[in-house]
């Protein structure tokens, strides 16, 4: 790394799953990649000194802040990563961008419709001062997905006719599993839906370069209370062999309408046993189709329906060649990734960006594209209603 490129010095909020794959991300991006900038692990902001300072310890974080306020208002941090739960996103995003700090939130967004909108324009208002910002779909950095949207773009499989989306996990298939945060609305904002489904919605958005503008919703609880873990108790009051109630959905279905007209089937749960990270789309065109799963995250199936009928069927593409999206910085042909790359390839397309003073992508509006489609699903589920429009 030469010492003549400007430093992109960053402040990551929480540190818990999300905080481990970005860090992830930040350690390894400038290590593989020749970056514009240089990313600095400035600072890891926790809720309590100590926790903070063994995950800065294991994550690579230069120091410590249990006060994220005062860390957004430092002349030396440049840009601040929110890995926290979706019920603070909204203020420190907001806030961040007010002080003049690039943003990256992770999805969804925010865990309202509203909450989206403030944030949205406080990134308008920012961006006009050259302040960027980004939400962290990174399934998108997928190379097989980056493939997938190409091969759209470029009228492979013609017209787009229907679109088939799943995001299918088992982690809360046991009634017994103990409750956490992502189970508690006024933390998650919905279950199902807004922690896998808002993935689905933004690849069917970026694969298809459309976006869904109508929905017709239904989300379901399954199991309603849940055993308190000693560590979620201060949430609820309770502990030991206690029960808390579940507030969010353990799954959630629904119709879309795609802008290009094309309709579009959701399915996101996390009560599919067997299934862990299922994350599925296929794209069926006029004249052909695309298949991807995440299970088999370096495959995209591609059908050719102009082939010779007698010898047609789906070809299985293994998306590990130089010629293929973020490929040739890693290991030789064949050499598969894993679901951390996508973190990496965040950082880099982030700090190209960056460096370029253009807008990263997703966007603070494609996020609210996808806040949008969530909305009007639980309205939807909520009336009963045929048919919600998103408003977007």
């Amino acid at each position: 790394m030469s010492d003549t490129r400007a430093p992109l010095r960053v402040a990551m909020v929480g540190y818990a799953f999300m905080g481990r794959a970005h860090s992830q991300g930040w350690r390894t991006a400038p290590r593989f990649f020749d970056l514009p900038v240089d990313p600095e692990m400035a600072v890891l902001v926790g809720r309590t000194q100590s926790s903070a300072e063994e995950a800065a310890r294991t994550l690579g974080w230069a120091e410590v802040s249990t006060d994220w306020r005062e860390v957004i208002e430092r002349d030396d941090i440049d840009l601040v990563d929110i890995c926290t739960p979706g019920h603070t996103h909204a203020e420190i995003a907001v806030a961040a961008l007010r002080a003049g700090k690039h943003v990256l939130v992770e999805k969804p967004m925010a865990n309202t419709l509203a909450e989206a909108e403030e944030m949205t324009r406080a990134a308008q208002e920012a961006a006009s001062n050259g302040v960027l910002s980004m939400v962290g779909f990174t399934y998108r950095r997928v190379p097989a997905v980056q493939l997938a949207r190409q091969l759209v773009a470029e009228g492979r499989i013609g017209e787009v006719r229907q679109v088939r989306a799943q995001y299918l996990q088992d982690w809360l298939a046991d009634a017994d599993a103990p409750l956490s945060w992502r189970l508690d609305k006024e933390k998650a904002g919905s279950g199902a839906l807004g922690d896998i489904g808002a993935h689905i919605v933004d690849l069917t958005h970026f694969i298809t370069g459309q976006r869904v503008t109508g929905v017709a919703g239904m989300l379901d609880t399954f199991v309603t209370e849940r055993p308190v873990a000693e560590s979620f108790s201060g949430l609820h009051g309770t502990g030991g062999s206690e029960r808390g109630p579940v507030t969010v959905d353990d799954a959630a279905l629904f119709l879309g309408r795609l802008s290009g007209g094309a309709p579009a089937t959701f399915e996101a749960t996390r009560y599919a046993w067997g299934r862990k990270n299922a994350m599925r789309i296929e794209v069926s065109g006029s004249t052909g189709s695309l298949a991807f799963d995440f299970e088999e995250m370096n495959v995209l199936s591609l059908f050719d329906g102009t082939d010779d009928p007698r010898t047609a069927g789906f070809r299985r593409i293994l998306v590990t060649e130089p010629d293929h999206p973020y490929i040739e910085h890693w290991w030789p042909a064949g050499h598969g990734l894993g679901y951390e790359h996508g973190f990496t390839h965040q950082v880099v397309d982030l700090c190209e960006a960056v460096a370029a003073g253009e807008q990263p992508r997703p966007s603070f509006e494609d996020g609210l594209a996808v806040q949008r489609v969530l909305d009007a699903v639980e309205r939807s589920s909520a009336d009963r209603s045929v048919m919600t429009e998103t408003g977007g």
